[in-house]
């Protein structure tokens, strides 16, 4: 028999002779309607659980990790406001229902039904996933996340006070909101878990506004591994700029009391607090799960013999707020109404076609008011001495420098943030003066955590700003990289384009650095993004480009609401020179602040029948190459691909008109770089002879050896005479 029903019987029996388990008498502030109120949250997720069960058996439902044994959430919800923006652990099922109770046309029995039945009437995903999640409800959506929703919680938290002082367009949280983030006692050990917490707890140090409640919810097992008996206290309890609440969450009245005190005091002293809820996990893991299999019998039968919804029937009655027959009453109440909906939402269509599946990668466009034109004397002004410089051709770190400092004029909802960013300037200067022209609110010096830094864009574009954050090294990027693949890209996707957290992404990154770091600072592969769907990935080559791209960048941030990853070459920033010493060949005059690349547009020099595709780097060395070509009587063009993701095949095939042969030059990995997608995509589209160079399936060396697996100048041009004399 499933334990779902063994629980169900055992409470109806229970309730009816008045057996239940032992407990404080009920006492706090809440009233005879709020407490029912709550219950009746309960008793709807209890029964939204028990009929996603009976729904997978059916072959009707496709989610059954259940909130059973969680519903004292129905309470810690109660406490906070709807606006209160909520990152929800996906054991929350009772948190929703009852929100739903104070917003008003929300159905969440429906909504839920809906979800679990992947319907693509489903409100919150349009039948792509089971998720927790509302607009209305101001729940972002979350899949059964392990700790990785926390860092964009600390970063939304941090956008409430950043807002007050520089108002975005599309504002969404309130000035006196709070952020709550839940998440399972197990969930608290991972990394992210740590990262983001400890974030909080370096921000609330600083003093910085970061109205953040955390919600533990321990029910002492993570899947089948024990959490051992007071470790989340023991290391949580004392840290600095945190504090520290604890409740019985088994109890509907305590855990309302002590949540609202959390609650009260993360909202008015703007500081972080950790409320720690003690529950039991019933049914196991989820509908699959056997914990027979690691659990004795007895250890689960007690989590049962304590449910919560006992709980909540004694504390009522003793109460006054019911008798048992009403107790009764609206728990089947709760089963017949999903019963009913349940056989309503089985029959709604599910998605069936790869572009239905898809519709939500790319989020809507939204509505901006027109960008405000800056007084030429307030720039020039905001520029200083850098001003008399525009004149003359600069290399490309400078002009993305000015680019930023443009933007960051234009709109104010651009907020900058990374390692060594702000009074440092940047490792490379990119960024340098920046914080002295726009101050430390929208220049941020974090913290050395990558997942922090994200956490904090995502959070930030939650609330209507433009992030646009750093990684130092695109090698870096490995640390993080699942708050991009699993928490920026798929946000619209799980929402049908619902929610979005546009950001413009800026990677130091690729090779052909001297004598500086090694792999670790010199990183040829982009693989780790170009399969992330949706996402946008720019890589500049010269310092004109470079200005003009970044332009299009954050118009498709801002307008678009796009996920871009704007890919920096390092070697290139303070490149000047192209064929001979001081010719200043790859230098260039900055553009005047309303000239922009627009997506998927491809940059060509020349007109030769022998064309090179290429991007970054190689784009560099193959203008170098031409000259060498040229020698031999060899004329040749260079495409500039510019755009990495989504591939700008378009411009690319009219950029190869008129040309005979294609050399693709990648300096990127060979396994998992661009030049796989291009030689795919030239053998499927032309019947141009094509070959490629790339670099060697190698990690870059320190030293000497700096390029020696990477395309060079020379191979290059030897690799082009050998595709051209080919015949």
């Amino acid at each position: 028999m499933d334990r779902a029903d063994i629980v169900d019987q055992a409470f109806r029996n229970r309730v009816a002779r008045g057996d239940f388990p032992i407990g404080a008498a009920p006492s706090g502030p809440l009233s005879s309607k709020q407490a029912l109120a709550i219950f009746k949250a309960q008793c709807q997720s209890r029964n939204l659980d028990r009929r996603s069960r009976k729904m997978q058996a059916a072959g009707q439902g496709y989610y059954t990790i259940g909130s059973s044994g969680h519903e004292g959430m129905a309470a810690v919800a109660a406490a906070l406001r709807p606006d209160d923006m909520a990152f929800l652990h996906y054991r929350d099922g009772a948190f929703q229902t009852m929100r739903s109770a104070q917003v008003s046309g929300i159905d969440p029995v429906r909504d839920m039904l809906l979800s679990f039945a992947t319907a693509m009437d489903d409100p919150i995903s349009g039948g792509r996933h089971k998720v927790l999640g509302s607009k209305p409800l101001n729940i972002p959506p979350q899949t059964s996340t392990i700790a990785s929703h926390l860092p964009k919680a600390v970063g939304a938290a941090y956008s409430i006070g950043l807002a007050k002082r520089h108002a975005p367009q599309h504002q969404t949280l309130a000035n006196d909101g709070i952020v709550m983030c839940s998440f399972g006692d197990a969930s608290s050990n991972h990394s992210t878990a740590q990262g983001a917490i400890n974030s909080a707890c370096w921000t609330s140090y600083q003093s910085a506004p970061l109205p953040l409640l955390f919600v533990c919810e321990d029910n002492g097992i993570g899947i089948s591994t024990r959490t051992p008996k007071g470790w989340v206290a023991a290391n949580y309890a004392h840290k600095p700029g945190l504090a520290y609440f604890s409740a019985n969450g088994l109890d509907l009245f305590e855990t309302f009391r002590v949540t609202q005190a959390a609650a009260d005091y993360v909202r008015h002293q703007k500081k972080p607090a950790f409320l720690h809820l003690s529950l039991v996990r019933l049914y196991g893991h989820a509908g699959s799960d056997v914990q027979q299999s690691y659990l004795q019998k007895q250890v689960f039968e007690d989590w049962e013999a304590d449910d919560p919804l006992l709980h909540s029937a004694r504390l009522l009655i003793e109460y006054g707020a019911a008798r048992p027959d009403d107790i009764l009453a609206m728990y089947q109440h709760a089963e017949d109404h999903c019963t009913t909906i349940a056989q309503q939402v089985v029959t709604r269509p599910h998605l069936q076609t790869g572009e239905q599946v898809m519709a939500s990668l790319i989020p809507p466009t939204r509505a901006c008011a027109e960008i405000n034109p800056i007084h030429p004397d307030a720039r020039q002004a905001a520029f200083g001495s850098d001003f008399k410089l525009m004149a003359s051709p600069q290399p490309m770190s400078r002009l993305l420098n000015w680019a930023l400092t443009d933007l960051m004029l234009q709109h104010r909802e651009i907020i900058l943030m990374g390692e060594d960013v702000g009074r440092k300037g940047g490792v490379y200067g990119v960024t340098q003066k920046l914080q002295d022209r726009f101050g430390a609110d929208r220049i941020i010096d974090t913290l050395l955590d990558e997942q922090s830094i994200l956490g904090l864009a995502i959070g930030l574009a939650h609330n209507g700003f433009v992030p646009m954050p750093e990684i130092q090294f695109l090698a870096y990027l490995h640390n993080a990289e699942d708050q991009l693949r699993g928490e920026a890209a798929t946000l619209p996707f799980f929402s049908n384009g619902q929610f979005s957290n546009p950001m413009v992404l800026r990677i130091a990154g690729l090779g052909y650095q001297k004598g500086f770091g090694g792999h670790f600072h010199n990183d040829n592969s982009l693989a780790v993004l170009r399969d992330i769907p949706g996402i946008i990935i720019a890589c500049p080559s010269r310092g004109d480009d470079a200005a003009m791209m970044l332009r299009e960048c954050v118009r498709l941030a801002h307008e678009e609401q796009r996920v871009v990853v704007f890919v920096e070459p390092i070697a290139l920033y303070p490149m000047r020179d192209l064929i001979t010493d001081k010719d200043g060949g790859w230098m260039a005059q900055y553009p005047a602040p309303d000239q922009r690349i627009g997506l998927g547009h491809v940059g060509v020099d020349g007109d030769g029948p022998l064309a090179i595709l290429t991007y970054g780097n190689g784009r560099y060395l193959s203008t170098q190459a031409v000259t060498d070509l040229a020698a031999d009587g060899i004329s040749a063009r260079v495409i500039d691909m510019r755009w990495l993701a989504p591939l700008p095949i378009n411009g690319i095939l009219e950029a190869l008109q008129g040309a005979k042969k294609v050399l693709i030059v990648d300096e990127c990995r060979t396994t998992g770089s661009q030049s796989e997608a291009l030689m795919a995509m030239l053998q499927e589209q032309t019947s141009l002879a094509h070959a490629r160079i790339a670099a060697l399936d190698s990690f870059v060396a320190t030293g000497p050896a700096y390029a020696a697996t990477m395309p060079s100048r020379s191979s290059i041009a030897a690799a082009a005479r050998a595709l051209w004399n080919d015949v």
